[in-house]
């Protein structure tokens, strides 16, 4: 990195600290996952916040936040998951634009509500994209590797974009919004229809790869597994144990376990701001069932 580029030093990356955009969808048939933010709209509206195009690379902070350092004066956002913000020790604002002196130190505090905050920096985080994405893969390890104390991030030109003046709302929905299918005939007919307002509790092993839930068992009707079949962003796959695990942006393109149904896409910031404990009700929508054929999100 050239003396004097834009920049930002990590100085605590937390418990997991990562660099998405909005990810690589459209690989799919390549076995690429999509990866990108887990809450979009966070991180969109931190890239509005600070004048960027919405699908720039900001930090996506999990529970105890980030602290970095920052090279040049810039305009920072921290959105999704509420925290405490502060600049060189001072306490600033959550969920909206923040000018930061050269030389400042930035801190996200951990969460106070939600799991996963989005920091928005003018000019985007600049690292290499890898098949058009500066997002890091857990899954694949494509992209940027996890955020480590130490790190020198290059930041992009800010733009010529006006920056936005907007509400952030942190996400409080718990219930989330299921499509049946592909494969709910193998599952209890008793057992899928009780899906409907059946309330769940989050598993700690949930990562960006999956949203794990643990309550009452989703019964099968057929034994045996299927062929290896795609896997979309939102499927609810139902492994032996008949608890559902969702999908989310790291996830496998492909698996062996029926899906019972898909979270739709409005619903995917709540798995994202979803902690380990905290409980989410389903409702099931019949009507737009997932139908094999049904063009994917990944």
């Amino acid at each position: 990195m050239a003396e004097n580029a834009r920049s930002l030093e990590i100085l605590d990356a937390g418990a997991l600290t990562t660099i998405q955009d909005l990810g690589r969808p459209g690989h799919a048939h390549l076995g690429v996952p999509r990866s990108g933010a887990l809450d979009v709209p966070a991180l969109r509206l931190a890239n509005r916040l600070v004048g960027n195009p919405e699908a720039a690379a900001g930090l996506e902070t999990t529970l105890t936040g980030v602290r970095f350092r920052v090279s040049a004066a810039l305009r920072v956002a921290v959105t999704g998951a509420s925290c405490p913000v502060r600049v060189d020790g001072r306490d600033v604002g959550w969920g909206t634009a923040v000018s930061v002196p050269a030389g400042s130190s930035v801190e996200v505090g951990a969460a106070t509500s939600g799991l996963r905050s989005y920091v928005g920096l003018a000019g985007g985080v600049a690292v290499e994209p890898v098949l058009g994405s500066r997002s890091t893969d857990l899954l694949s390890g494509l992209g940027p590797a996890r955020v480590a104390v130490g790190d020198l991030l290059p930041l992009g030109e800010p733009g010529t974009t006006a920056p936005a003046v907007e509400v952030a709302r942190t996400s409080a929905r718990s219930v989330l919004t299921l499509d049946l299918g592909p494969r709910d005939d193998w599952f209890h007919p008793e057992a899928v229809a009780a899906l409907e307002g059946a309330t769940y509790t989050v598993a700690a092993e949930s990562n960006r790869i999956g949203l794990r839930l643990a309550g009452t068992a989703i019964q099968r009707v057929r034994a045996g597994e299927l062929p290896t079949e795609p896997m979309v962003l939102g499927a609810v796959q139902v492994p032996p144990n008949g608890q559902p695990v969702i999908f989310l942006a790291d996830h496998p393109t492909t698996g062996g376990y029926p899906v019972v149904g898909v979270v739709r896409a409005e619903d995917l910031a709540a798995c994202a701001q979803a902690r380990p404990g905290d409980r989410l009700t389903l409702r099931v929508r019949a009507a737009a069932r997932a139908e094999p054929g049904r063009p994917p999100r990944s």
